[in-house]
């Protein structure tokens, strides 16, 4: 009991609890087999609870120790998905073990986690040096390519995007990081000509400004050109529900009954519930299945829906708490390895907590991210009570060097 930090046990578990009221409010009126989601979902919660207390147990150094096995485990069950993968709604992102199953993806977030830490915290020259931060990169590759594989763009997305957070909190320059991540907007600036244009000079004067080395200034402008000539390619290669994504983000009512309806129709749910909200099991949208996906990726529009604007305050302060105690017990913790472990989770708990509601209220592309503890679903509960087992533990283990 003395490891658990109160400041992050507690309003994960108040999220869990919502997230189960709001899944049989979401699913009242649904067939049977759907409305006992909720049941299944405070198993998970208990399940979830225990592999908290066992995260949260483990020494540090078996962690470090464990880093890279973890993560050739996870390239493992993720290639395994090929093969042995079970498809649900045209993706293969689920291996299946006797009568249950579970998403490999979620594990090998932790794992990617565990080596970038291992990785960093072993560096005895400054984090800032190129070639470490592009190396980096080449570790989530490959887990990154596997997600996209199933295809799962919001999850590789996520292994991704821990990369620059703790880059970030291993010491390089946020302009370096932001230099380095200038080839993925080029790519999305040569959509149009005049805007690739502008990019390219931002990216030029910022090249004068910060004045790095001549390599990588030279490869900042090379990757920079290259992605804007290979958009077109990259285009071509994406799905066809990758690419209306895109555009119904751009414009919803360009396909309101397909690629857009989620969107509209989670506009429409947050947007009724007004400031107090329609009340528990009033919200129509739901109620009437207007609002697809309502008990996963959209649970946030059922709690704007039936609680409005006062109940997503709640639900958004703790998050809120999460993220800045996290942030707190990495700041403290003395050991370098700790501090980048506690960084990453936090990392992963922040961005899917802002895509998933960006998207919920047409501010983000559908990427079919979960909300951390609230939405339905097994893995998505026991990866967000692991990472809050990993703070925990940093957070009583704060002092050991």
């Amino acid at each position: 009991m003395r490891r658990i930090d109160l400041y992050l046990f507690l309003p994960a578990f108040l999220l869990s609890l919502i997230g189960i009221v709001l899944i049989f409010s979401a699913l009242r009126d649904s067939s049977d087999q759907e409305t006992a989601s909720y049941l299944r979902q405070l198993v998970w919660l208990a399940v979830g609870l225990l592999v908290f207390m066992a995260v949260s147990a483990i020494a540090p150094r078996i962690y470090e120790s464990l880093s890279i096995l973890s993560y050739l485990v996870a390239l493992l069950l993720l290639a395994s998905l090929l093969f042995f993968g079970a498809s649900r709604l045209g993706a293969t992102r689920w291996l299946p073990i006797g009568p249950l199953s579970f998403q490999p993806s979620e594990f090998a977030k932790v794992a990617v986690i565990l080596l970038l830490a291992h990785y960093l915290a072993n560096r005895k020259r400054p984090q800032f040096r190129v070639r470490w931060a592009l190396f980096c990169f080449s570790i989530v590759l490959l887990p990154a390519l596997l997600i996209l594989r199933q295809p799962d763009l919001g999850s590789s997305l996520v292994v991704v995007a821990v990369v620059p957070g703790m880059l970030f909190w291993g010491g390089m320059p946020i302009t370096h990081i932001a230099l380095l991540l200038s080839p993925v907007v080029s790519l999305l600036a040569a959509f149009h000509w005049l805007t690739w244009a502008i990019f390219m000079l931002v990216i030029i004067v910022t090249l004068l400004v910060v004045r790095p080395t001549l390599r990588f200034a030279l490869w900042v402008l090379v990757t920079n050109l290259a992605a804007g000539i290979f958009t077109p390619l990259v285009w071509q290669r994406l799905h066809d529900y990758q690419k209306m994504r895109i555009l119904t983000f751009l414009n919803p009512a360009r396909d309101p009954q397909g690629a857009g309806y989620q969107m509209i129709q989670s506009k429409i749910a947050i947007g009724s519930g007004g400031l107090l909200g329609k009340g528990f099991l009033q919200g129509t949208q739901s109620k009437l299945a207007y609002l697809p996906a309502r008990h996963t990726d959209f649970i946030f529009s059922v709690l704007g829906e039936e609680f409005g604007l006062l109940g997503c305050l709640v639900v958004l302060i703790l998050f809120s708490v999460i993220i800045l105690r996290g942030v707190q017990v990495a700041r403290k913790a003395r050991n370098r390895f700790l501090s980048l472990t506690a960084f990453g989770a936090t990392t992963i708990l922040a961005f899917q907590v802002l895509v998933n509601i960006g998207v919920t209220m047409g501010l983000a592309p559908v990427t079919g991210l979960p909300l951390p503890f609230m939405s339905y679903g097994g893995s998505s509960m026991l990866l967000s009570w692991s990472l809050i087992g990993l703070l925990s533990l940093v957070s009583y283990t704060w002092q050991e060097y």
